[in-house]
């Protein structure tokens, strides 16, 4: 496993005003997704990752992430040549592992406390 600063991750924290801020960082190591959380409630991290389009809670420990909402997040910050190649296959890997949500275009991910929680 890579470490924390090497994984793609989702963060959702506070951002101006408070109010929730959903972002993508660290996209160029596709060896690990996982949700990074701050200091709020799931209620909130909920509804921002739903606002965003970028996915929901399904509870306190785990979430999904829309994979074309990811894709267009991430790509514009993706450095390197063959990321969309292993963007892909990072996805076929959580395909095959069962790590994807009933409705076939979420990956189901780990939540962690964000870095700035």
């Amino acid at each position: 496993m890579s470490s924390e600063e090497d994984d793609v991750i989702v963060e959702v924290i506070s951002g101006a005003d408070e109010v929730p801020e959903v972002r993508v960082a660290d996209v160029d190591d596709l060896t690990r997704l996982h949700l990074a959380v701050g200091a709020m409630t799931d209620e909130d991290v909920d509804g921002a990752l739903r606002a965003a389009g970028m996915g929901r809670l399904a509870d306190g420990d785990t979430g999904f992430v829309d994979v074309a909402a990811l894709r267009a997040a991430a790509q514009p910050q993706a450095t390197a040549a063959d990321w969309a190649e292993r963007f892909d296959g990072m996805v076929t890997q959580a395909a095959e592992k069962g790590w994807t949500g009933d409705d076939g275009a979420s990956l189901q991910v780990h939540i962690e406390p964000a870095a700035s929680a």
